[in-house]
């Protein structure tokens, strides 16, 4: 075989050597490269599985639904006055509740370095809303408890579901906003894919 196999002309040659390349079976070694190749790429989008790990998408649902009963209290509240609708407490509030709860949809079906950090923000400019409202909404009750009128405790009631309803959702928001921020975390991590090719002979 050594012998026909010099005999051939180069041309030749290089034929017979790319029919032996197509017919020998794929090595363990080649193997060996795909999988580390694939468990590169895998690596690289590692940390946006924190995120996602936290299921956004329910959670925002959950938060999204809690906005919109935010934004519906508020509107016989705005009636009434003499609550937090005086300061349209449940109408920016509830529309941040509502944005939270649209980008944590969006961001677990298109999942981003990008879209993370603007639901990381998001979280955290919602939390300070909270804040805001748990330092008057407070004041507000003391002052409608003093009156015995069934308007005041009507208001009086709803003011207090929109309390709990702030309260319910802030360690949903706290959560999210820290697998957020543990996906963006290893920001500096990389995705090498090599891609060697065959020695010329």
């Amino acid at each position: 075989m050594e012998t026909d196999f010099l005999s051939l002309s180069p041309h030749s040659r290089r034929e017979h050597r790319s029919e032996q390349k197509m017919m020998d079976p794929p090595t363990e070694t080649s193997r060996d490269e795909e999988l580390k190749s694939r468990e590169t790429v895998v690596g690289g989008q590692k940390p946006l599985h924190r995120f996602l790990k936290g299921e956004p998408k329910c959670l925002g649902i959950a938060v999204l639904f809690f906005g919109c009963g935010e934004m519906l209290l508020g509107i016989p509240l705005a009636t009434v006055g003499h609550s937090s609708a005086d300061l349209y407490i449940p109408f920016w509030l509830g529309a941040l509740f509502v944005i939270s709860g649209n980008l944590s949809i969006y961001t677990e079906v298109h999942p981003s370095k990008k879209m993370v950090t603007v639901c990381l923000s998001m979280y955290v400019v919602t939390l300070l809303g909270i804040f805001v409202s748990l330092c008057n909404r407070p004041y507000i009750m003391a002052r409608l408890d003093d009156s015995t009128s069934l308007l005041s405790g009507q208001i009086l009631a709803a003011e207090s579901v929109l309390l709990t309803l702030s309260l319910c959702i802030s360690p949903i928001l706290i959560f999210l906003a820290s697998c957020a921020r543990a996906a963006l975390r290893s920001t500096k991590t990389q995705v090498i894919v090599q891609q060697r090719l065959p020695s010329r002979e």
